[in-house]
């Protein structure tokens, strides 16, 4: 025992030594010294002493007994470089002045730093896109959990003949909340807002962090696959945009991406660790986001995320299955006037369509199973049909499904939705409005979803869009599950669009079913000068409760 104190007490003698004594396991500790640092602004010439308008500066870092450096920006951002070369991108549009602290870092961990200025302009902009992220101020953004999509892997080379999205792997609506490894996923809330002119962005994931299988060893995990870890993303992160580098933006493929790229600083990330704090997006508008992430090790392969400003809610109901009301249309002739009445009257119906609807067999007959809805030309004018179950069907919440096959020819307008009851005495849009299906013949196969209400009428309804086969020549169902927490639409059960329903919104009270064929209109568009006639043809209407 005795020995063992002695042992210990030279052991501690030693270690009392100054730092700068010889020491047998590092050496020499010490600080590093002459340190350099040149800013290479891009394109600096006479003409353009602040650089080519990249916003690119070259910071070159030498210092003897130097292992490591680390360069801290005044915009927020720091990068460690070992080599002491990084090429920073300063992207805050006109001639700015940024201050630049460099760490030299020897052995033991002692430093030396010196601070630099550089005057560097930079010609990007993308001020819709900080609108869009922060609103004008503060946003709250979440995933878009009920969408198929929201996470996924899909194409990232420079093969311009296919499509850039995730079209290897989609999670399906809420898939990750099937299991606890991976529920944590959608307790995140990102929140971009602007303070002063600096872009800033905050994770509030309740402190567990989902993980890519790759990454877990960052949160001390052992799992093997996606897991969620305990790891506070928290604080506040400075964001950049700049233009994108991806192959897709270099080789100029419209359509598949803004050319933007969006840069969290300090390590953050969009909800999911993946080992990338920059995405590309792809899409943006006032409430939803599409971004890309290159798959690190692989650069022909991306993570897609979608993002929404709905909060995420997952509806307990999970279907209706009381068959409450239906019309399977196997009685030939009229439509049955116990479930059906008809709208009368020359078109417009506040869209400039140019239809007069009829109860005429013409234009609405059953036969061979199937409610024919037909619109016909004759002379310059067209007419059609407009069903409607009001006053003899009207409920609130369930699952309605209608099995249709749709008309051809520009100009043609179908449309399976419902409009709230009382709108006679709360007009339009105060009533509320639920499109379950809605087709453009001018853009054939395009399936649209849309929800009308106050603050949300007309062009500016809440709407998506889902593009499927043969719309016009297969009969598709159009399903729409409506409860008083969402109201979601399906096409053969195919989630496209979802709004959550809460007690503010007039989707609460009665409804009632319409099916009709308009013509050309604010949403119809031109008329095919060769359209004669065509019909949508429905086999079944189904309303569960």
């Amino acid at each position: 025992m005795k020995k063992i104190i002695n042992l210990v007490s030279i052991l501690a003698l030693l270690f009392m030594v100054g730092c700068q004594e010889d020491d047998k396991s590092f050496g020499d500790l010490n600080a590093p010294t002459n340190l350099i640092v040149t800013a290479d602004i891009i394109g600096q010439s006479p003409a353009n002493p602040n650089g080519d308008g990249s916003g690119k500066v070259k910071f070159t870092a030498t210092a003897t007994n130097a292992i490591s450096y680390k360069y801290i920006f005044s915009d927020g951002t720091s990068v460690n470089s070992p080599s002491g070369i990084y090429e920073k991108r300063f992207p805050l549009t006109g001639v700015n002045t940024y201050t630049v602290n460099v760490v030299a870092t020897g052995k033991g961990g002692l430093s030396t730093n010196t601070t630099l200025t550089v005057e560097v302009r930079s010609d990007f902009n993308d001020d819709e896109a900080v609108q869009f992220l922060t609103g004008g101020s503060q946003k709250q953004w979440y995933w878009s959990a009920s969408e198929p999509g929201h996470l996924g892997v899909g194409q990232n080379d420079n093969d311009a003949t296919k499509n850039y999205y995730a079209n290897y792997y989609q999670a399906a609506p809420w898939e990750k909340a099937a299991s606890t490894d991976s529920s944590c996923l959608y307790e995140n809330v990102m929140t971009f807002s602007l303070v002063g002119n600096d872009l800033k962005y905050t994770l509030n994931n309740g402190g567990s962090t989902f993980f890519n299988a790759a990454f877990q060893s960052v949160a001390g995990g052992t799992a093997g696959y996606d897991h969620c870890y305990t790891y506070n993303a928290g604080g506040i992160k400075a964001v950049s945009l700049s233009p994108s580098q991806s192959v897709v933006a270099a080789n100029n493929i419209l359509g598949q991406t803004r050319g933007t790229m969006l840069n969290i600083a300090d390590g953050g990330f969009m909800g999911y660790y993946i080992g990338q704090s920059s995405y590309e997006i792809l899409s943006i508008t006032e409430n939803r986001m599409v971004v890309r992430a290159e798959m690190g090790g692989n650069p022909a392969l991306a993570w897609y995320h979608i993002f929404t400003t709905i909060a995420p809610v997952q509806d307990p109901i999970t279907d209706y299955t009381n068959l409450a009301w239906s019309d399977e249309f196997n009685v030939d002739g009229a439509p049955d006037p116990a479930k059906w009445g008809y709208d009368l009257g020359a078109g417009g119906w506040g869209n400039n369509e140019v239809q007069s609807y009829t109860n005429s067999a013409t234009n609405a007959t059953v036969s061979g199973g199937n409610l024919k809805i037909t619109a016909v030309k004759t002379g310059s004018n067209y007419t059609s049909a407009r069903l409607k179950s009001e006053n003899k069907f009207e409920f609130t919440y369930g699952k309605i499904e209608v099995r249709a096959k749709l008309p051809t020819g520009g100009g043609t307008w179908p449309a399976i939705w419902m409009l709230g009851q009382n709108y006679a005495t709360n007009t339009w849009p105060g009533c509320g409005e639920i499109d379950i299906m809605e087709h453009k013949g001018n853009d054939p196969n395009v399936i649209h979803g849309t929800f009308h209400f106050p603050g949300n009428s007309g062009g500016n309804g809440v709407t998506n869009s889902t593009t499927i086969l043969g719309a016009s020549t297969q009969f598709h169902v159009y399903k729409a599950i409506w409860s008083p927490n969402s109201i979601r639409f399906y096409v053969d059960d195919v989630l496209f669009h979802t709004l959550v329903n809460n007690g503010t919104l007039p989707f609460n009270s009665d409804f009632f079913l319409i099916l009709n064929v308009a013509m050309g209109g604010t949403f119809g568009g031109a008329i095919d000068p060769a359209f004669s006639q065509s019909a949508m043809e429905v086999d079944y209407v189904r309303v569960y409760q």
